[in-house]
């Protein structure tokens, strides 16, 4: 009966989700209350579609859904969120390249700062709580230069031996610009604090994740990106010569990919893993200019320009040690995935589109 009673109180408390509002925390957030979880959610609001997101997930599930508004360099906020969780999913992050170049102290203070703080809260306050972490493909630098990949059709391909299962965790890390930098420093932290001090961690180095609630930038979320801009009808920039590939994951598979990991965290703890949609569902901007061109009918205006420092030729995540430790792998393939990243982009942005309602839902 008290092993009952405790397994009940675990399930009361909720599970912290920093960054909650963004595009992967709140799909994140929203399967994690669909099990019946409640959730706190931790979050600057400072990104765009944060507050649309909060609403959303108030909407579909009301009372379940805690939002707090409050800034990872906030060590106090940070313990005060910790002390009763659950889990933490640790996602808050400065997620441009471009934004770290042109302010590197603050992509510092954001990503490596923030994430010991939050390793300090859970560690000092609530050492039981699994913690996963959102880390990134940029920590492998650039991987290829010139002379190591080779065009064929409208992608590039690696022409060194040993890439048909994608980079794998295996590969040395080579951090490659302030943000590159910012997260390896900060996925070292949270593998360490599962070495020194016992805590139960998990890294995730993400590839390009997309799907609906994504509002794409062109410093985050090319892909949505790229589809809102031919949807408005602006000019996409292209950096480099477009044959650069990357390989592409549905948000559903990641949020699947993110539970797993969770489920298995007594068996993954310590683990870093890839995550990404693998060879299967790898694409070239150029690939993905051609995708959008077939499922809207009209190809989009298209500009280019330089390529920006530590941009990645070719990069391809190899997803086997993922599936070994926890049986998942990508689900959803390229065209059907894209198609609904572009109805949910239409039917959000496009020219009969509704404002959208926020109305009785307070963040």
């Amino acid at each position: 009966m008290t092993a009952l009673i405790h397994d009940r109180n675990a399930q009361m408390r909720p599970v912290l989700v920093t960054g909650g509002c963004g595009f992967i925390g709140c799909n994140i957030a929203d399967a994690f209350a669909a099990r019946g979880r409640n959730v706190l959610l931790l979050d600057s609001m400072v990104r765009n579609g944060a507050q649309e997101n909060a609403h959303w997930l108030k909407r579909r599930h009301g009372e379940r859904i805690e939002i707090r508004t409050a800034d990872v360099r906030d060590a106090e906020a940070l313990r005060s969120a910790v002390v009763g969780a659950a889990a933490v999913i640790h996602l808050a992050a400065q997620v441009a390249v471009t934004t770290s170049l042109q302010n590197p102290l603050e992509d510092f203070e954001i990503n490596a700062r923030g994430t010991l703080n939050v390793l300090e809260a859970v560690r000092q306050s609530n050492p039981d709580a699994p913690l996963l972490f959102a880390s990134t493909n940029k920590v492998y630098g650039r991987l290829f230069d010139e002379r190591q990949v080779a065009p064929r059709a409208q992608r590039y391909v690696p022409s060194i031996a040993g890439c048909e299962h994608g980079v794998s965790e295996r590969a040395p890390l080579d951090l490659y610009s302030p943000y590159g930098c910012s997260k390896g420093a900060a996925e070292q932290y949270v593998r360490d604090y599962s070495r020194v001090f016992g805590l139960r961690t998990a890294v995730l180095r993400m590839s390009c994740i997309y799907g609906p609630r994504q509002f794409g930038t062109e410093d985050q979320g090319w892909i949505a990106h790229f589809i809102l801009q031919a949807i408005r009808g602006n000019t996409i920039t292209i950096y480099g010569d477009g044959l650069q590939v990357r390989d592409a994951l549905h948000i559903d598979d990641a949020v699947a990919a993110w539970l797993s990991v969770f489920d298995n965290i007594e068996t993954v703890s310590g683990g870093i893993f890839n995550l990404g949609g693998g060879p299967d569902n790898a694409i070239s901007l150029l690939e993905l200019l051609a995708a959008i061109a077939q499922l809207r009918g009209a190809p989009p205006r298209v500009a280019y320009q330089s390529w920006r420092p530590g941009d990645q030729p070719w990069y391809v995540s190899d997803v086997r040690a993922l599936t070994a430790a926890t049986g998942w792998r990508p689900r959803i393939g390229l065209s059907p995935g894209l198609r609904t990243l572009v109805d949910w982009l239409e039917s959000r942005f496009g020219a009969d589109a509704p404002l959208p309602s926020v109305a009785g839902a307070r963040p």
